[in-house]
C-alpha cells in the first residue's frame, strides 16, 4: 500500500462486429453457387467524449514527434503549471508516455512505480499501533501537502490546453500501449470518474501488516482501485483539493459537441 504514489489522471469499450459470410445457394445442379459477400467490415468504437479544439499558445506551432517532445511539452507545462513546480515534481524524460500508462494504470490495482511522472514525495509511510492493530497516521497527510498546494493554484483551463494541444501523442501512446482502436481522452474521463468515486472515510482507516507493506484492513478498501488508495492516503482535505481539480478538467475535455453521423 505504500508504494510511492504519482498523480495525474475500465479499458475504453471496442464495439467492433464482424460479419458472417454466407452463400446464396441455387437449386439448379448447372448452377455455381454464388460468391460470398463481403464480410461486414468491424464497427468503429464509439467516441463518447471528442476532444475540444486547444485554445490559447499552447495550439500554436507544429507538433514534434513524440520521442523529441519532452522539451516542447515540459515548456508548456512550465508555462501552465510554473517553470519551478514541473522542475520540483516532474520526471523529465517520456513525460507525455508516463502520464498516458499511469492515467491508464489508475482505475487498476497497481501502478507501474517506475512509469509514474512524478518524482516520490519525500518522507516515509507512518501508521499508528502495530502489526496486528493500527490505523493511518494522519501526519502523512502533511507528506503530500506542498504538491497538492502547487494543484490548488492550477489555472485548469491553461493545464487543459496543454493536454489538447499535445493530445495526438498522447493517442498515439495510448494505441501504442495496446489499444489500436481506443480513445484516450475516453480513457481519460473514465479514470476522473473513478477517482472522483473514492469515498471520504468516516473516521481514522485501520490497516493491517501481513508482510512488509502495510494495507487496509476492510477489504472493500483494500478492493479499491490503486487511484482511489491513493487518495485516501492523501487524507481528506487533500483529496478534495485534488477532486475538485479534476471536476474542473472533466468539465473542460468533454464540452466538446459529439460528432454529425
Amino acid at each position: 500500500m505504500i508504494n510511492k504514489p504519482m498523480i495525474v489522471v475500465a479499458a475504453v469499450v471496442v464495439a467492433a462486429g464482424s460479419g458472417v459470410a454466407y452463400y446464396l445457394h441455387n437449386r439448379s445442379a448447372q448452377q455455381l453457387p454464388a460468391a460470398a459477400p463481403p464480410a461486414t467490415a468491424p464497427a468503429e468504437p464509439a467516441i463518447q467524449h471528442p476532444v475540444p479544439a486547444a485554445g490559447g499558445t499552447a495550439s500554436q506551432g507544429p507538433l514534434p514527434a513524440l520521442g523529441d517532445s519532452d522539451p516542447a511539452i515540459r515548456d508548456a507545462l512550465g508555462e501552465a503549471a510554473g517553470s519551478d513546480a514541473v522542475t520540483q515534481y516532474l520526471v523529465p524524460e517520456g513525460i507525455i508516455r508516463r502520464l498516458v500508462v499511469t492515467i491508464d494504470n489508475l482505475p487498476r490495482q497497481k501502478v507501474p512505480v517506475d512509469k509514474r511522472p512524478t518524482v516520490p514525495v519525500p518522507g516515509s509511510f507512518l501508521a499508528n499501533g502495530d502489526e496486528v492493530h493500527a490505523t493511518l497516521d494522519p501526519r502523512n497527510f502533511a507528506r503530500y501537502e506542498p504538491m497538492v498546494g502547487v494543484v490548488r493554484k492550477l489555472d485548469m483551463r491553461r493545464l487543459a490546453d496543454v493536454y489538447l494541444r499535445f493530445y495526438p501523442l498522447f493517442q498515439q501512446v495510448y494505441q501504442d500501449l495496446g489499444y489500436p482502436n481506443g480513445y484516450f481522452n475516453d480513457r481519460l474521463v473514465q479514470v476522473i470518474d473513478s477517482l472522483l468515486a473514492t469515498p471520504r472515510p468516516a473516521g481514522p482507516i485501520e490497516l493491517t501488516r501481513p508482510n512488509v507493506m502495510y494495507t487496509f484492513a476492510d477489504p472493500a478498501l483494500e478492493a479499491r482501485p490503486a487511484g482511489q488508495k491513493l487518495l485516501l492516503r492523501m487524507g481528506p482535505e487533500n483529496a478534495a483539493a485534488i477532486k475538485a481539480k479534476l471536476v474542473e478538467l472533466r468539465a473542460i475535455v468533454t464540452a466538446a459537441a459529439p460528432p454529425k453521423h
